[in-house]
């Protein structure tokens, strides 16, 4: 009798675990007028010229479950009544390092969601493995999107940026649900990472990976793209954008891995700036490139 009340209580705890897989747990509005952003987007109260299309966006700070953890994001809707695709919004960073914040989503995704676009994205769970167990937390919010009425479910597509390029070629590799991708920035190879900042091997990936120093060419060709662009999900396309000038991830190593997606006929394009890390002489540019992309890849897709 107690084993059947076992195997009762077991199987219960197990299908409430899958079932909540994701679930939207808390969404409150952000007053961008009681933030440190405000000073920045406004000027006598009034928002600037460059940031007027915030007026048709609402923010809202969320929380939902991944795993066994309650994990945070921020969301952005179009106040306009619709439903719409969505786009997931992987950041860069590590840890409290680059955190998601309101100024993170409005550089990256505002005017994108202005155009009709729900945007979500995730601040990852507090135990960073850079490119680990945190997946998690990205390919999740495809579910926590069935619980917004304004996201379209079945139309969802993925811009990362820096670290987020990881976890965006990690997210096509372990998921057929996105139909297309953007990577700004990405890095490609975790050896040429750091080898070129060797920083990075020692105050992020030996501290964040586990048993890193005893894995660790496991561990790195685990978060590296270039060896296994051929797992990346047939159903998906991807637009990989680089800056020449960029000093944070190797820009020889993003053409390789180009090299290898021709090779492989995926569906790809690629596009060069002369910039830096952060496109900071060409967001315009990138803005307009973001939005013709997911235009034609996801909200007009055949």
């Amino acid at each position: 009798m107690n084993r059947v009340l076992f195997l009762i209580f077991f199987f219960f705890f197990l299908s409430f675990g899958f079932a909540q897989k994701g679930k939207l747990i808390s969404k409150k509005v952000i007053d961008m007028t009681d933030t440190p952003v405000w000073n920045r987007v406004s000027e006598n109260n009034i928002l600037k010229p460059d940031y007027i299309h915030l007026e048709k966006l609402d923010f809202f700070a969320i929380t939902y479950q991944s795993d066994s953890l309650v994990i945070k994001g921020i969301l952005v809707e179009p106040k306009k009544e619709g439903v719409y695709p969505v786009v997931i919004f992987n950041r860069g960073g590590n840890r409290d390092f680059a955190p998601l914040n309101l100024s993170t989503i409005i550089n990256y995704t505002s005017k994108l969601a202005e155009q009709g676009y729900v945007i979500i994205g995730s601040n990852y769970r507090e135990n960073d493995e850079f490119g680990g167990k945190e997946l998690n937390d990205v390919l999740n919010l495809t579910e926590t999107v069935k619980e917004i009425e304004k996201a379209d479910p079945n139309c969802i597509g993925m811009f990362g940026w820096s670290r987020g390029g990881i976890m965006t070629y990690l997210s096509l590799k372990n998921s057929d649900k996105i139909k297309t991708a953007i990577v700004g920035n990405g890095v490609t190879d975790l050896f040429q990472l750091i080898e070129d900042r060797p920083k990075m091997e020692t105050a992020v990936m030996a501290e964040c990976i586990p048993d890193y120093w005893r894995n660790k060419e496991m561990e790195l060709k685990k978060r590296s793209v270039i060896y296994w662009p051929e797992k990346l999900s047939k159903q998906s396309s991807l637009l990989i954008i680089s800056g020449k000038n960029d000093k944070r991830a190797n820009q020889n190593t993003t053409t390789k891995l180009v090299e290898r997606l021709s090779e492989l006929k995926y569906d790809y394009e690629y596009q060069e700036f002369i910039t830096d890390h952060f496109f900071s002489n060409k967001r315009n540019e990138l803005d307009q490139l973001v939005l013709s992309w997911f235009n034609k890849r996801l909200k007009n897709a055949d």
